[in-house]
């Protein structure tokens, strides 16, 4: 068993049982299409214990990319409810389920999404400044948060002077600049090489232990989701498996097995004249 003491390498035990972080009853969604019905979720129900990492996995159309906009609030359930620290937000407003976004979610995407004429500070200032929050605390709090994620002394580079693993670091600080209670990421390496997804992997396990933060992942790829501490798989709209991970990989353990990519040292030459 693992020494629970954090030195360098991320504990495989899951959290202790908790009041559940998030919680769904009978979760439906219908589209209508025209007059065609599409029933992308079909009675869900599982719950996300506070401090827990779980990876959502399924085939395109299962409905996860669903599952994951109705939990980030983009949405709102067809019929169910939907608990967040044990509020129903199911039937919510529109203006209220966007307050619950800037001040309980983090969002990672594929994409990056950075602003590309802005710095690396003001990217992760961003959810700060929606929030009116003043420029000397945006930037303090900017800036404790790219140090968290490895990029201290990079905080004005623009994006074309970041690697991708970069670019993904500066956006896993943008979600966590609010201090949130929950972050979803969506297949947050799917444009990244090997060693850079297991340092993002790194990040995550190092923030769920650390902070505790509750972790939703999605991801196709199996390895990636070996990662997290459970794995919830869809299809067809239901859960047809939810599980915890028999043989976690803990990605502190596998970064000093794994090549460095050279690519790096080329991105620090390029930020240093800029």
């Amino acid at each position: 068993m693992a020494d629970p003491a954090y030195s360098g390498v991320v504990v495989a035990e899951a959290p202790a049982q908790a009041s559940p972080a998030i919680e769904v009853r009978d979760l439906h969604k219908t589209y209508h299409l025209g007059e065609v019905q599409v029933h992308a979720l079909r009675g869900v129900s599982l719950s996300v214990q506070r401090g827990e990492f779980v990876a959502i996995m399924g085939v395109s159309g299962s409905g996860k990319s669903t599952f994951m906009n109705l939990i980030g609030c983009l949405d709102r359930p067809t019929r169910g409810a939907y608990y967040l620290d044990g509020k129903d937000i199911s039937k919510v407003s529109k203006h209220e389920r966007a307050r619950i976004r800037n001040q309980k979610i983090g969002f990672v995407f594929q994409g990056f999404n950075l602003l590309p004429r802005t710095s690396a500070l003001e990217n992760a200032e961003l959810p700060l400044l929606y929030a009116g929050v003043g420029r000397r605390e945006r930037m303090e709090r900017a800036s404790e948060v790219l140090r968290a994620v490895g990029l201290g002394g990079r905080e004005r580079h623009h994006p074309s002077q970041l690697s991708g693993g970069q670019q993904q670091r500066v956006a896993i600080a943008r979600a966590l600049v609010n201090n949130p209670s929950i972050l979803l990421a969506d297949e947050p390496t799917g444009n990244l090489d090997t060693r850079t997804s297991v340092e993002i992997m790194e990040i995550f396990q190092r923030l769920n232990h650390e902070r505790r933060l509750t972790i939703l992942l999605v991801t196709h790829e199996e390895d990636i989701a070996r990662y997290a501490h459970r794995m919830v798989t869809f299809r067809d709209g239901r859960v047809q498996r939810d599980a915890p991970v028999a043989d976690r990989l803990l990605a502190a353990e596998l970064l000093p097995t794994l090549h460095s990519d050279d690519d790096e040292e080329e991105y620090k030459e390029r930020s240093e004249w800029a």
